[in-house]
């Protein structure tokens, strides 16, 4: 195992401990990386102005720099600093806080829940960025294309992505564009119109690409974070119980997932300019892997720090970010994970009767369900 492939290993847990124990910032040379560790460590780097979401000389990545996505990917306030990043920010992170809760529950109430593991995927994949997209104006139809097309658009963004799906992300770049675009068009979608304030005198570009970044970010965050507290569920028969007698502890029970076993478990930081972390000199043009969920278990940010407790008092989390790039959706789809999981939970699926693998992947933590064969089951 080493911090790359900790992401999708079955326990991961005790190996970032290690990495904590000999340091919170230290150089790995076989990755040619600096590998941030420790709450403090993590806390440093991802507030410090020097540490950019994305390398100077290469804003947008190779692999899909000359096509549509690459265009989407550019604008992305996610992958920009200064007011490349604030400006979508400001426009958007008021809108996503105002989101009455109960429209959210509706909305994810309203998706065709199917049994079994094929209805998990629907709705850990299919139905949080529908919802989203209903939350801007979508008929229902539509929903579900934009949200197969979000698909399409997230599997071209991973290194490991090969050239069907870089070519499937360019034709859903280009297919969100101009759906997104006859939405704003429509200007019926109280949100999409408060967005389109915040953007006033802006780049249309931006809008549109920061939109479709909106529903890339629902999709697998939201999706790892389902999936995840199946995962807790199907480990703890207690933990079981305790959400039949409590349903209404399925919110603290997903405040505590983020935190304990996290859909995002890195990311990446590049120094921008001669700059010093924690006494340690860095150079331009270094890269920095941020162990997120290392943090999250460091003992000094979290005591019992790798015990699921449902009452945590003072919970503190690095799954969301934190500093500029704090992710401005979190209220959103913590309230799409919520509703969808108390749905979910309300069928009484029978999750032993579920297998799983992770999705492969060099940052995020997404199990795949699978129902058992009938000599597999217990």
């Amino acid at each position: 195992m080493d911090p790359i492939t900790a992401a999708t290993h079955s326990d991961p847990y005790p190996f970032y401990a290690a990495l904590r124990a000999a340091g919170g910032l230290a150089f790995d040379p076989g990755l040619n990386l600096w590998i941030a560790s420790s709450a403090e460590a993590v806390c440093a780097v991802l507030h410090h102005p020097d540490c950019h979401v994305r390398p100077t000389h290469e804003p947008v990545p190779k692999a899909i720099a000359e096509g549509a996505a690459g265009r989407v990917f550019g604008h992305l306030m996610r992958m920009n600093e200064g007011e490349r990043q604030r400006c979508p920010r400001a426009a958007i992170a008021p809108r996503l806080q105002g989101i009455d809760p109960r429209q959210v529950e509706a909305l994810v109430r309203a998706r065709f829940l199917q049994e079994g593991a094929e209805g998990l995927h629907q709705a850990q994949f299919i139905g949080p960025a529908s919802v989203v997209a209903a939350l801007l104006g979508f008929n229902p139809t539509d929903c579900h294309r934009v949200s197969e097309l979000t698909a399409d658009f997230v599997a071209g963004l991973s290194p490991l992505s090969q050239a069907p799906q870089l070519d499937l992300a360019h034709r859903a770049s280009e297919q969100l564009t101009g759906l997104i675009q006859e939405r704003i068009e429509a200007q019926d979608s109280p949100l999409l119109l408060g967005i389109g304030q915040g953007f006033e005198g802006a780049d249309p570009d931006s809008k549109i690409a920061n939109l479709i970044g909106l529903l890339s970010q629902t999709y697998e965050a939201t999706a790892g974070l389902i999936g995840n507290t199946l995962l807790a569920l199907i480990g703890d028969p207690a933990l079981r119980r305790t959400l039949r007698e409590a349903p209404t502890q399925i919110g603290s029970l997903l405040a505590e997932v983020q935190r304990f076993d996290p859909p995002v478990q890195n990311t990446r930081r590049f120094i921008a300019a001669p700059c010093e972390i924690l006494g340690t000199a860095l150079n331009p043009g270094e890269v920095l892997l941020v162990l997120l969920a290392s943090a999250n278990r460091d003992p000094q940010l979290n005591p019992q720090s790798d015990t699921l407790l449902l009452d945590r008092p003072n919970r503190r989390s690095f799954s969301f970010g934190s500093g500029r790039h704090e992710c401005p959706g979190q209220t959103l789809a913590m309230d799409i994970a919520c509703a969808t999981l108390t749905a979910i939970l309300e069928r009484e699926p029978l999750l032993d009767q579920l297998t799983w693998c992770y999705r492969p992947s060099v940052n995020g933590r997404i199990p795949l369900f699978s129902e058992r064969s009938r000599t597999d089951r217990p």
